[in-house]
């Protein structure tokens, strides 16, 4: 019972950082497809993607990083690993940060389908006559929109990214170029204040 129940939540924590990336993968896609964006912005961000889907997958691994602690010996592994094939499986996602393999889109949404049906399955099992357990997909459902909020977070973090860090870029060769130094950056705004400080 007791290793049952922590495949259950190791389970769990799988369908929290992953079963949502379809939806948000989709969703993105139909927006993207659906709206007018200039200079090919659409197509950037749809390949943003699979970085979102490797940062996520790199929070998993520091969770499981964080979970081992202090005790990193292959017996602890074996032991916290109660479905090795399905770990190896979510940690693999981190493979998603190389760009050749991030370019082939689909393999991200493969990746994630394989934890997607766990979800199907536990709804099939509760809505048929194998299973009574409703807690079970109170508990699946509950993942299943933490997962969208975080995938969906991962992406809007890397979209900031992508757009903020060339106009930082570009205003500081700006600024470098005309000796201007009065742009809004962050060093600019605290040197500003201090200066306005020291001359009251």
């Amino acid at each position: 019972m007791g290793n049952n129940f922590f495949v259950y939540v190791q389970q769990l924590e799988m369908l929290a950082f992953f079963s949502g990336y379809p939806l948000i993968y989709f969703l993105i896609r139909f927006l993207t497809h659906n709206t007018n964006f200039k200079n090919g912005w659409e197509a950037r961000i749809v390949s943003i993607l699979p970085f979102a889907y490797a940062l996520t997958g790199t929070l998993y691994l520091g969770l499981q990083i964080i979970n081992l602690y202090p005790d990193y010996t292959i017996d602890n592994i074996k032991h916290r690993f109660q479905q090795p094939y399905l770990n190896i499986w979510a940690v693999l996602s981190i493979l998603f940060w190389i760009p050749a393999i991030s370019k082939k889109q689909v393999l991200s949404i493969l990746h994630s389908l394989v934890f997607f049906f766990l979800v199907l399955r536990d709804l099939f099992f509760q809505f048929t006559w194998f299973s009574q357990n409703r807690d079970i997909l109170k508990n699946d459902m509950r993942m299943y929109t933490v997962s969208i909020f975080l995938n969906l977070a991962a992406v809007t973090v890397l979209v900031l990214l992508y757009f903020l860090l060339p106009f930082r870029k570009k205003s500081q060769h700006h600024d470098q170029t005309t000796g201007d130094s009065s742009g809004l950056s962050p060093g600019n705004i605290f040197l500003t204040t201090g200066n306005d400080v020291r001359n009251r």
